[in-house]
Formats: C-alpha cells, structure tokens, sequence
C-alpha cells in the first residue's frame, strides 16, 4: 500500500471549508462543524490538514472537565499548563494571539451535554479570532443546535458522506500498488462505503495479486475464484 493520503470528494470539500474559514472577511465567525458516521476518514482527514497548515487536534475524552481540557489545548500549543482556571484560558488566549493557529476538537459529541464546556471554546473564538472546529458523529450537528450562540458561528458545516463509487476508484489509482479491474472497483463498492473497510479490501487485492504475480485484480480474484 502506497503511505500516500488519499483525496476523495469528502476531502476536497473539507479542504474548501477550511480554505474559506481561513480567508473569510472581518465579521464572519471562524467556527466550523464537521460530522459524520465512525469511518469516513474525518480524523485522518483534519491529521492530515493539519500537518500541511500548522493545525492542532485536541482529543476531547469522554470524562472531560473544562480545566482538562484547556489543560490539553495549552499542551497541544507547546506550553505547560498553569495551575488555575483563569491561566489556563489566559495562557490559550497570548498563544494564540502570539501564533494564530485552527484548533480541531475530536469527539466533540463528549461535550455536548457541558454548556459550561462549549462556552468555553466560544469564548476562546470570540476572544482571538481563531478557527475553531468541532467534529463529531452523525447527530453532532443535532446535539449542537441546542447551543444557539455557538450554533451561529458555523460558518461552514461539512458532512462526511458515504463513499462513493468514483472515491473508491480514487483511493484504488493512489493507494494500491496493484490495478484493479471496473468490477473488482465496484465489488469494493458493493462491499464497504466507509474508508477503514475500504483499505482492507485494497490490503486484500494486493496479497492475492503477490500470491498470484497478477498484474491486475479483478471481483472474481477478490472472491477467490480462480480463472
């Protein structure tokens, strides 16, 4: 398998919100949503954005008080945490005054029943300007709405969709280091629209291709008919 990140239409379109949230004009809030089903690459997608734009990724877990998490946010920016509450919102806020950067929330679902919490972040926005992007599963966009204050600043909300057949067919031409027939493309398909299911069936082609020196797999290698 080729250590490339692979774009599908759930990437460019998370690329383009993020393009427009960095670049929006004075009074347009920085807050984003990104949700979707477990699978779709959304984690790996805001990695991978991050290392090409100097993000950060903050893992909210589900115990998670407020103090915890500011201490996290200021560990991700490089600095360790104060010891009160009123520092650790001081010490996010000079950093990111010193160095703006996006900051990413995964799981944010753990969040949505602490007001205290999503206040929080909202204030830390409003206070430096910086993006901030909430991603969650499938009902996140549901579960914020409640939070009318906070649900105001998306400017952008992208749902991860399922995969489609032609971002199958892309993931196949940039990961795999064997072709893949139109049918074994669609037998891919047929099999898994989420992105983890996806790799493991290319991981797949590529074993039986070495096994059988194939030059190209097709649906009826894949379901181990010989021919």
């Amino acid at each position: 398998m080729k250590k490339i990140f692979a774009k599908t239409s759930n990437v460019n379109e998370f690329a383009g919100a993020m393009s427009r949230l960095q670049q929006r004009q004075d009074g347009v809030p920085g807050m984003a949503l990104v949700y979707g089903e477990p699978g779709l690459g959304k984690t790996k997608t805001t990695l991978w954005w991050c290392a090409q734009n100097d993000g950060v990724l903050v893992r909210v877990k589900k115990l998670m008080s407020g103090k915890w998490l500011l201490e996290e946010i200021v560990a991700e920016l490089g600095e360790e945490p104060a010891k009160r509450v009123s520092e650790l919102f001081r010490q996010c806020v000079d950093m990111l005054y010193d160095r703006p950067r996006a900051l990413f929330f995964d799981e944010v679902d753990y969040l949505s029943g602490d007001a205290k919490v999503i206040e929080t972040l909202r204030d830390i926005h409003d206070t430096t300007g910086t993006p901030i992007i909430f991603i969650g599963m499938g009902m996140a966009d549901k579960r914020l709405m409640r939070f009318k204050h906070l649900y105001d600043r998306f400017s952008e909300i992208v749902k991860f969709h399922d995969l489609t057949l032609a971002d199958v067919k892309a993931i196949g031409d940039q990961m795999c280091e064997v072709r893949l027939s139109g049918d074994a493309v669609e037998h891919i398909h047929s099999q898994s629209n989420r992105f983890r299911r996806i790799i493991i069936m290319l991981y797949k082609a590529e074993a039986i291709a070495r096994a059988n020196n194939l030059k190209e797999v097709t649906a009826a290698h894949l379901n181990g008919v010989k021919r």
